[in-house]
């Protein structure tokens, strides 16, 4: 699985955004590192979700906050809307960043304690000098109204004193303050009671027609992933294994570690026989991957060429990608 290649960029769709080649390492000590994305390259069209699954600690929150530049990637380039925002610094880059904006994972830790809510969502506006303070005023009352929330009742208050989906409404409203074109929501549904999510997915799709944004919806739950994205990117160890439309992903997956984690989605119905697919052992240590395929050691079909030689994305099907030696047919 876990492999490389770009063959699945649609370049001459004229995406919004194009990853090439993108890595972020992090310095364990002296002498190793850990590669959190390996090399990864991806493309999202305008007006597309593009959904990122995998495990815990398969690169997804870091690949996500890598295309914001925070950190900066070691390697690779990121051009958004045509323009190559690795190679900008200083102001050139500051100027690039209200176009994309971030949805955290942690929605309450996310505000700031100490601010109310109305200061909260003002900030952005105030430091990019959008408007006078009357202005801006009425665009916090506009914004909270948006996302479904009460100026009268909300605006005074700070974030501790809300629950986890009023929290993740704030930082939604906070997030479009700017008109971001890019929005990368890094599993912000994740912490959420179900009903509560299902509100803020909702939420998130009705900005999105409203606004025309583009999405980048970074989750480990399969179940929420095919309801909300066009494509899907499947990520293990740093590495992409697989990228399909979420329909063609669900029913013809063709990597072993995609049919695992799509087997192993609950299924509300007690009547409906569901194939379990094991994944024996652990994740192999991202400091020390394995050579070749990274999810060889814990792959069935794993070969002696899967151990000496890196799988490249390759076609399976109209649209859809696969890095595998052996991949599955059906």
């Amino acid at each position: 699985m876990a492999g490389s290649g770009k063959l699945h960029l649609r370049l001459d769709s004229d995406p919004l955004l194009i990853v090439q080649d993108l890595v972020v390492q992090y310095k364990v000590n002296r002498k190793s590192f850990v590669s959190a994305v390996a090399g990864i390259s991806f493309d999202v069209l305008r007006g597309e979700t593009l959904a990122i699954v995998g495990e815990s600690g398969c690169g997804k929150s870091t690949l996500g906050k890598a295309i914001m530049q925070l950190p900066r990637p070691q390697g690779g380039t990121v051009v958004l809307d045509g323009v190559d925002i690795t190679a900008l610094d200083g102001n050139d880059l500051r100027d690039v960043r209200p176009k994309v904006q971030m949805i955290f994972q942690d929605a309450i830790s996310s505000l700031d304690p100490r601010l109310q809510v109305k200061n909260i969502i003002d900030e952005p506006l105030k430091v990019w000098k959008k408007g006078t303070a009357a202005e801006r005023s009425v665009k916090v009352d506009n914004l909270l109204n948006s996302v479904g929330l009460d100026p009268v009742v909300v605006r005074d208050r700070r974030a501790y004193e809300f629950s986890g989906g009023q929290c993740q409404r704030i930082s939604i409203a906070r997030a479009i303050a700017l008109d971001p074109v890019l929005l990368v929501c890094d599993e912000p549904v994740s912490a959420l009671d179900v009903s509560i999510q299902a509100q803020i997915l909702n939420l998130l799709q009705d900005m999105k027609e409203k606004l025309g944004l583009t999405i980048i919806f970074i989750s480990h739950d399969l179940a929420v992933v095919k309801a909300v994205s066009s494509r899907v990117l499947v990520m293990y160890l740093g590495k992409i294994c697989e990228v399909a439309s979420p329909d063609d992903l669900y029913a013809r997956a063709a990597h072993p570690y995609s049919r695992a984690l799509i087997a192993a989605v609950p299924i509300p119905n007690p009547d409906v026989i569901v194939k379990r697919i094991s994944v024996d052992g652990e994740p192999p240590s991202p400091v020390n991957p394995p050579s070749g395929c990274r999810f060889r050691t814990r792959c069935a079909s794993a070969s002696e060429r899967c151990a000496t030689e890196e799988p490249q994305l390759q076609e399976v099907g109209l649209g859809h990608f696969v890095a595998c030696h052996h991949p599955v047919t059906n």
